[in-house]
């Protein structure tokens, strides 16, 4: 076994995590003092999507390191989870049936790491909220899970979300339309309440991926912090919290203690998102951080829009497209949500093909599987979903424009992707499969397999 661990203590705890990377030679460490204003980020960038994680030594104006890149990495990542590369999503699928087969509650313990530490005054301004992008509003938490509860049921609720720093104790926060945390502040507000949540940063994958689960396998009313379990192998550890009845996670670096008043908004953006476009500026929830806690040797933890999210969030889309299609689709063999398409907006299915007309069958169930995605190209089994030229190959050869295509008009999509304004817009499929029955003329060419064995080859250097 490679990974940091199966199950347990280590999987759940970053700082393990970094331990970890830093002694199989996968951690970057910069030991000289970086801007977290636009130069931590540029820094970072150089190593985007390389096999090593980066962390940030020194900090200007901040006691606290700051770490990146644990997911712009899916070989980094299958490492660390002790799983092949090509059976993560496979891997994350089988954990959130399993969660909901046989969920494990988390558990709320007397102490934990995350409670080592709490300020006496809350001064956002001591931590090292990086600013990424050259137009960005300013310092952003992008990393951090929110737990909240549902004000009727007191069911938690986990979902990653930006923060922009807007004061000292002052974040402005973006949330999605459709998210589960915008129903909770809308039942808040229907009983004249506030919305207390903790923001969670520097947690584990674990946690990280039961928070970015889709909706469709996490419905609201269920603890989704349950998938974290599931991860580690053991019960989700949580705090009680003294000012509210939302706990924070006990293994978490930081743990903010905030809330929200309905109705109470602040200018939000821009911010470089998902997309590769800066997200506009609008008049968003205004939120108020009551208590900062940490350990005493906190790590910071920040992604970097880019590799990182379309591989973190891109992995659970396609666990939860390939389990539902492989359920509604005789014959899907695999799904990849592409670079190409932001790891949010273009999946790219495999199938082999079992009788006419299930190709588009595949190309429905994967919108319906997975609302913000605003492509699909469904391909044959002989094609590699992950080489885009591959793909481009059975697009070029096996796609029939005037049946094909299949455009979808007004329609929900994601909100970040300009092409859907307001939410709405429309989305294209296309089938790239062969005809079916299949005939030799869409074969593909093949050279036989040759050992070079005992053979006496001479490779130059090139000069």
């Amino acid at each position: 076994m490679t990974g940091i661990q199966s199950g347990g203590a280590a999987i759940a705890d970053l700082g393990a995590i970094i331990d970890w990377l830093d002694r199989r030679g996968r951690l970057v460490r910069v030991r000289s003092e970086v801007d977290p204003v636009h130069q931590l980020a540029g820094i970072a960038a150089k190593f985007e999507g390389g096999p090593r994680a980066v962390l940030f030594e020194k900090i200007k104006g901040s006691a606290y390191p700051v770490f990146t890149g644990l997911y712009w990495s899916r070989e980094l990542l299958g490492e660390l989870l002790d799983r092949p590369v090509l059976s993560l999503p496979q891997y994350v699928s089988e954990c959130i049936r399993d969660w909901q087969q046989n969920p494990v509650p988390p558990v709320v313990v007397r102490s934990g790491p995350v409670r080592e530490v709490t300020e006496e005054k809350v001064d956002l301004s001591v931590l090292p909220v990086p600013t990424h992008a050259e137009l960005d509003g300013g310092p952003y938490f992008d990393a951090g899970v929110v737990i909240a509860k549902d004000p009727e049921t007191g069911i938690r609720n986990a979902s990653i979300q930006r923060f922009q720093v807007v004061g000292k104790d002052r974040l402005a926060i973006n949330i999605d339309a459709g998210r589960h945390l915008e129903l909770c502040l809308a039942r808040a507000a229907a009983r004249n309440q506030t919305l207390p949540f903790t923001l969670n940063i520097g947690v584990g994958p674990g946690l990280h991926f039961a928070a970015a689960t889709p909706a469709e396998a996490a419905p609201f009313g269920s603890d989704e912090l349950g998938i974290a379990s599931r991860f580690h192998g053991r019960p989700l550890e949580l705090i009680a919290s003294n000012i509210s009845n939302v706990e924070m996670v006990a293994d978490a670096m930081f743990a903010l203690e905030c809330e929200m008043l309905p109705g109470e908004v602040h200018a939000e953006g821009p911010f470089a998102e998902v997309t590769g476009y800066y997200a506009t500026v609008a008049p968003r929830p205004l939120v108020r951080v009551r208590r900062i806690h940490h350990r005493r040797e906190p790590v910071f933890q920040t992604i970097i829009s880019g590799g990182e999210v379309f591989n973190s969030v891109g992995l659970l889309g396609e666990a939860n497209v390939l389990s539902l299609l492989q359920k509604q689709v005789p014959g899907v063999r695999d799904v990849y949500f592409s670079h190409g398409g932001c790891g949010f907006y273009h999946a790219v299915v495999q199938i082999s093909q079992k009788r006419a007309g299930w190709a588009k069958q595949a190309l429905m169930a994967a919108f319906a599987a997975f609302p913000p995605l605003k492509m699909v190209t469904v391909v044959d089994d002989d094609v590699d979903i992950r080489d885009p030229g591959d793909v481009e190959w059975a697009m070029a050869t096996r796609l029939d424009p005037q049946r094909g295509i299949m455009v979808i008009e007004n329609v929900f999509g994601h909100g970040l992707n300009p092409t859907f304004p307001d939410y709405l817009g429309s989305k294209v499929g296309f089938d790239a499969t062969r005809p079916f029955p299949h005939t030799p003329n869409f074969d593909r060419a093949k050279v036989r397999d040759a050992s070079l064995d005992g053979l006496e080859i001479e490779v130059p250097e090139i000069r």
